[in-house]
């Protein structure tokens, strides 16, 4: 009687254990990526934190003319000079709520995040969450993004950002598991 009650107990206190593990930290790595740059950072930073994948996506996608930096009529430079653009993003979260970290990825324009970033950061309730930016550039750091995104919205818990230039996947793993 007593092998068969504590093998009851063993069983039970195992099963407590699984249910723990599997109700751990929910993991979002949402980004947005114009060229396919970030979309391939952010693949490799959602396999290695075992996260759930979501790409912001603007409701009109920019061409290569949208995206030329050196013309100034350009649909991304006209959004990047006005600061209180939101282009318009489609394919929305529906259960938000259930992350606890989220990751927010994006290009560098400007010295800065794109405003479609923006757009869902204002989309969404942070409260309670931990954001970490991450970035791809072709010259600029990631700094002056991670200040602009912790100067706009204050309030939420903030990690510090890091850029995935040609990380490889083991460079990602190492960052994400010292956060």
């Amino acid at each position: 009687m007593i092998v068969a009650l504590l093998t009851i107990c063993l069983s039970a206190s195992s099963q407590t254990k699984k249910q723990k593990e599997s109700k751990g930290t929910k993991v979002l790595v949402a980004y947005f990526s114009a060229t396919g740059t970030t979309k391939a950072a952010a693949q490799q930073l959602a396999e290695v934190t075992k996260a759930t994948l979501h790409e912001i996506k603007p409701e009109q996608p920019y061409t290569d003319a949208d995206l030329n930096w050196r013309n100034k009529q350009s649909r991304s430079s006209v959004e990047m000079k006005d600061k209180s653009s939101r282009p318009a993003i489609t394919g929305k979260l529906s259960d938000m709520k259930k992350y606890d970290v989220i990751y927010v990825g994006f290009p560098i324009w400007w010295n800065t995040c794109p405003t479609i970033i923006n757009t869902f950061m204002e989309a969404y309730d942070f409260k309670g969450k931990t954001v970490i930016p991450f970035a791809t550039s072709g010259g600029s750091s990631i700094k002056q993004s991670c200040e602009d995104l912790k100067n706009a919205y204050p309030n939420l818990n903030w990690k510090e950002g890091k850029l995935l230039n040609r990380a490889s996947k083991k460079d990602i793993e190492d960052w994400a598991k010292g956060l």
